[in-house]
Formats: C-alpha cells, sequence, structure tokens
C-alpha cells in the first residue's frame, strides 16, 4: 500500500493546487502502470456525478493492469464543525488487494477567509489487516511533496484547525 498511497498523496497535492485558485476539480484517475509510470486521465463530463461515476468504473474494473490508482474528486465531508469541501480519494493497491478512501478537507477560495487544505481524514479501510495509520501517513505525506507546486499551496495554506 506503500506506493500507492503516495500515489494518492501526489495526485492529492495536485487536486489542492487545482482548487486553491477557486477552480472546479475535474475528477481524475491516476495509476502506475505495471512498468512503474505514472498516468492521469481527467473525466469531464456535463454532470460531474457522471464524470465520477465513470471513473470509478475504470478503477474497479483496472483495464489498465495498474499496479495503484486513486480516483480524486471534489466533494463534501461533515466534521463536527459542519460540512466542508473535501477532495475525495479512492485508493487501490491492486497487487495487495487493499482499499482505503480518504478525503482532505478545505476551505473553498471564495470563503471570506480565502483557501486553506486541512488534514487529511481516513475514512475507510479494506483489506486483510488493519493498516499502519501513522506510517500511511507518513507515505502520504511524502507523495504529496514530490508534486512542488501542489506541496507548496499545500504548505502555504495549511490550517491544522479540523
Amino acid at each position: 500500500m506503500q506506493q500507492a498511497i503516495r500515489l494518492a498523496g501526489f495526485f492529492a497535492a495536485h487536486g489542492v493546487w487545482c482548487v486553491a485558485d477557486g477552480e472546479d476539480l475535474i475528477p481524475l484517475y491516476a495509476f502506475e502502470d505495471p512498468a512503474g509510470e505514472r498516468k492521469m486521465v481527467r473525466y469531464a463530463g456535463e454532470q460531474v456525478e457522471d464524470a465520477v461515476a465513470e471513473a470509478r468504473a475504470r478503477l474497479a474494473a483496472n483495464p489498465d493492469g495498474a499496479q495503484h490508482a486513486v480516483l480524486v474528486h471534489d466533494g463534501f465531508l461533515t466534521l463536527p464543525s459542519g460540512r466542508t469541501d473535501a477532495l475525495i480519494l479512492s485508493v487501490r493497491d491492486f497487487a495487495g488487494e487493499g482499499a482505503l478512501t480518504l478525503a482532505v478537507p478545505y476551505r473553498n477560495a471564495a470563503h471570506p477567509l480565502g483557501f486553506a487544505v486541512h488534514r487529511p481524514k481516513f475514512l475507510d479501510w479494506r483489506g486483510e489487516q488493519e493498516p499502519d495509520y501513522g506510517q500511511l501517513g507518513e507515505d502520504f505525506f511524502a507523495g504529496v511533496e514530490e508534486h512542488e507546486m501542489g506541496d507548496r499551496v499545500w504548505q502555504a495554506q495549511l490550517d491544522d484547525s479540523i
């Protein structure tokens, strides 16, 4: 799962970079092919829900023979502080048969206080044994750091309050 979560961190940073200026995130599907090369496909459509469903179907079917894959789309998360925008990540490690869903909450750029990104939230794990969430967090942020522009935005706009 280490490589899968690093891939997720990289594309989460890409997503943060995209939404930091108030842009809508076009759902994206990213994967590492059998040779270890990273690839990304955007799913634009008239209805975001249709685009996300199409990307989910590709994630489930794995037609590319990917080793690891992640679907990143915009959504909402309900926290104790209320409903907030969030990037939703569905992560798959096809070799290890693990699946993880996490969210990266953020404050929309249109908010009076401006854009902010919050700590990731692990939402769901599917695998044979419970993961080491501390290690997953380290691997995730190692992936974030690989995305130069996304990491720069993440570090500058981090709000650890939620």
